[in-house]
C-alpha cells in the first residue's frame, strides 16, 4: 500500500548564490493538518519560475521515500528533511519505474494524474548543496514526477494513495525521462510515449522533435541546432568569385571553393563566420553574416550592409575578386520548419538576407503547390531597398505568394504601388489589415526592436512560440532562469588576474580574451566577461547552453549525459583544450 508521508509547501523567496539573486521556491517545509490541492498548486505553495515550473501539468511535485534512503546512502548524509528535493508530496511507494505517465491516483479527497518527470534545474543543486544533483537525478533514474490535479480536494499526511486508472501504453516516469535525457532515443519507444494523452505538451514537443530528427547525433529534443551539423570543422579558404552591389549600402560577395568544386549545400537561413585579418600584425577578427543566395548554386553568397564596424568596412573597402577568405561551414538553426503550413517572411533592412535565402528555397520547392507564402519587408526608401527585383521575380514563381513592402521615408522617385505598398513601418496592424494567416510559421529578422515588437504582437494573436522563428544580429538574449534581470555592461575581461591561457572568442559579441583556469567552465568564464548566456541545469543535462563550436577543442567535466551534436558544445561543463571560437 502506498502512503502520503508528508505534504510540503513553500513560497518563492530571494536567495544569494554565486553573487546573483535567485528567486526560488525550492525550499519546501512539511505542514501539519490537511491542505487543499488546487488546479495550479497546493494552498500555501508557489513557484519562483513559472517558465520552467508550475502550471496545470506541473502543479504538484512528487518524490519518494525510497529515493531519500538511496541518496542518504550515496552521500552518507543524515540531515534530510521532508521537502528536501523540492517536492510537494513525499510518498512511500510510486517509484519512478512503477508510476506511469497517465496513471491516476486518489489521495484524500483529490484526484491526481501523472504528467511528466521532474524538470532538470540547477536550483535542486542549490537546495542539496550539490551542483551535480540535476545530472545525478537523471543518470541514477530517480527524477521524481509531477501530478496534474484532476479533482480538487484536501489531502494530508497518512492518506492512502489508491490507483484508480492505469495510464495508456504503461510508460514509466523513468522510461520517459531516459527517452529525453539519456543517449539512444529508440524511435519505437518515442512513438509509444507520444500516444499518451496525459503527457505534457512540452515533453510531447521534445519527443516529437527526436522522432523527426535524423540520426546525425545530438539531442534535437533539447537543442534544435542538433539537426544541422556543419559540413566542415574550423575554417577553410574560399575564393571571392564575384562582388556585386545590391543597394546604396549593401554589397554582396560570392564565394567558391579554391578548386571550384561545388560547396556543400546549406540550409536556407544559415550563416557563415569569417576570420578576417585586418593587417598582418593584428589579431584576426570574427564576424558572422547570413547567406542570402539559393541553396543549389554550388557557391555561397553573403550580403553586408555598410556600417561603422571593422567587418563591414573590410567587406566594402577591401575585398576584391580572387581574394581568399577564411570561412566556417554554414551554421545556425534559423531554418525553415519541415511542414506545409503557410509561411510569413518578415524582415527589415539587412535582415532580408536569411529570409531571402528561404524565399529561394521555397521558390525551388513550392512552385506547383498551393502553399500560402508572404514576403513582408520594410526599408527606408528605394535606394536602400536591396534585392527588390530578385524578390519580385522569385514571388512570381509561387502561385499563392503575397508581398507587403513598406518604405518609412520614400523619396521623390519611389512609386507607391510599384516600388512599395505602404508608407510607414512594418507592424502588426498592417499584417492584420492584409489578413496574414495566423496559422502560419513566422520568420523574423531585422533590428532588435523590430523583432521584439512583432514577436509580442504575434503572441497577442495567440501564435505559439514554436511558430515564431527569429534571427538577430549580434549576441542573443540571455536565458538565466530565476535570476533577477539585469542589464549587462559591455563585454570585458574577467576582473581576476589576467591569464595567458588559450584564446576564447565569443563571435556574436565580437570579443576575444585569454582563458583563465580560475573558472570551472566556459559558461562561468562567459558570465565573468558579461557575455549573454543561456543555461538551466549547468551540469550537462538540459542542453539549454548548447552553442556552436566554430573551431577548437574542449574537455568535459562532468561528461554530458547525452553529447551535443557535432560542431556544438555544452559550455556549462566544458573547458578549452585549445583556442576556441564560440557562437556566442
Amino acid at each position: 500500500m502506498s502512503l502520503l508521508i508528508s505534504v510540503n509547501v513553500g513560497l518563492p523567496r530571494d536567495i544569494e548564490w554565486q553573487g546573483k539573486i535567485v528567486h526560488t521556491a525550492i525550499w519546501k517545509r512539511s505542514v501539519a493538518g490537511r491542505v487543499m490541492a488546487r488546479r495550479l498548486n497546493l494552498d500555501g505553495d508557489g513557484q519562483g519560475d513559472l517558465a520552467g515550473h508550475g502550471g496545470e501539468h506541473r502543479a504538484v511535485m512528487v518524490y519518494q521515500l525510497d529515493s531519500y534512503r538511496y541518496w542518504e546512502a550515496q552521500f552518507q548524509r543524515h540531515d534530510f528533511e521532508y521537502g528536501q528535493f523540492g517536492e510537494n508530496l513525499t510518498v512511500d511507494g510510486l517509484s519512478d519505474d512503477e508510476a506511469c505517465i497517465g496513471d491516476r491516483y486518489r489521495i484524500g479527497a483529490a484526484l491526481f494524474e501523472v504528467t511528466q518527470p521532474r524538470v532538470t534545474c540547477y536550483r535542486v543543486g542549490i537546495r542539496m548543496n550539490n551542483p551535480q544533483m540535476p545530472s545525478l537525478l537523471v543518470s541514477h533514474k530517480r527524477p521524481g514526477f509531477y501530478f496534474r490535479v484532476i479533482e480538487e480536494g484536501d489531502i494530508g499526511a497518512g492518506d492512502e494513495i489508491v490507483k484508480v486508472a492505469d495510464g495508456p501504453e504503461h510508460v514509466s516516469v523513468a522510461e520517459v525521462d531516459a527517452l529525453l535525457y539519456l543517449p539512444g532515443h529508440p524511435r519505437d519507444q518515442l512513438v509509444r510515449a507520444l500516444l499518451i494523452p496525459a503527457l505534457s505538451a512540452g515533453w510531447k514537443g521534445s519527443l516529437q522533435a527526436l522522432v523527426e530528427a535524423d540520426k546525425q547525433g545530438g539531442n534535437a529534443g533539447l537543442a534544435p541546432t542538433s539537426a544541422a551539423q556543419p559540413a566542415w570543422s574550423g575554417f577553410r579558404l574560399l575564393r571571392v568569385a564575384a562582388v556585386q552591389r545590391e543597394s546604396a549600402d549593401v554589397r554582396s560577395v560570392i564565394l567558391e571553393s579554391e578548386d571550384r568544386s561545388p560547396l556543400p549545400v546549406p540550409l536556407a537561413g544559415q550563416f557563415l563566420v569569417f576570420k578576417l585579418r585586418l593587417d598582418k600584425d593584428s589579431t584576426p577578427i570574427l564576424r558572422s553574416y547570413s547567406m542570402s543566395g539559393p541553396q543549389d548554386a554550388a557557391t555561397y553568397r553573403v550580403s553586408v550592409k555598410r556600417g561603422d564596424g571593422a567587418g563591414s568596412h573590410y567587406f566594402h573597402e577591401r575585398i576584391q575578386v580572387g581574394d581568399l577568405l577564411q570561412v566556417s561551414a554554414p551554421r545556425g538553426s534559423f531554418t525553415l520548419a519541415p511542414n506545409d503550413k503557410p509561411v510569413v517572411l518578415l524582415s527589415a533592412g539587412i535582415g532580408a538576407t536569411p529570409v531571402l535565402s528561404m524565399l529561394h528555397s521555397l521558390a525551388a520547392t513550392e512552385a506547383n503547390s498551393k502553399r500560402e507564402i508572404w514576403w513582408c519587408y520594410g526599408a527606408r526608401n528605394g535606394r536602400e531597398h536591396p534585392f527588390a527585383a530578385e524578390a519580385r521575380e522569385l514571388l512570381k514563381g509561387l502561385p499563392q505568394s503575397r508581398s507587403l513592402v513598406t518604405y518609412s521615408k520614400p523619396e521623390a522617385g519611389d512609386q507607391p504601388g510599384k516600388d512599395y505598398d505602404v508608407q510607414g513601418h512594418l507592424n502588426l496592424a498592417l499584417l492584420e489589415q492584409r489578413n496574414i494567416p495566423k496559422t502560419a510559421d513566422f520568420y523574423l529578422c531585422g533590428p532588435i526592436a523590430f523583432i521584439a515588437d512583432l514577436t509580442a504582437g504575434l503572441k497577442s494573436w495567440d501564435v505559439t512560440d514554436t511558430c515564431i522563428h527569429s534571427e538577430i544580429f549580434g549576441a542573443g538574449p540571455s536565458i538565466t532562469p530565476g535570476i533577477a534581470s539585469m542589464t549587462l555592461p559591455p563585454s570585458h575581461p574577467p576582473t581576476e588576474t589576467v591569464s595567458t591561457g588559450p584564446k576564447v572568442s565569443f563571435t556574436r559579441s565580437g570579443f576575444t580574451v585569454p582563458w583563465n583556469s580560475h573558472y570551472g567552465s566556459l559558461l562561468e568564464f562567459a558570465e565573468a566577461c558579461d557575455i549573454p548566456v543561456r543555461w538551466s541545469c549547468r551540469v550537462g543535462v538540459c542542453h539549454t547552453c548548447e552553442s556552436g563550436l566554430i573551431d577548437g577543442r574542449v574537455d568535459y567535466s562532468p561528461e554530458p549525459l547525452d553529447r551535443p551534436s557535432e560542431g556544438n558544445v555544452l559550455i556549462c561543463c566544458s573547458t578549452p583544450r585549445s583556442e576556441v571560437e564560440l557562437d556566442l
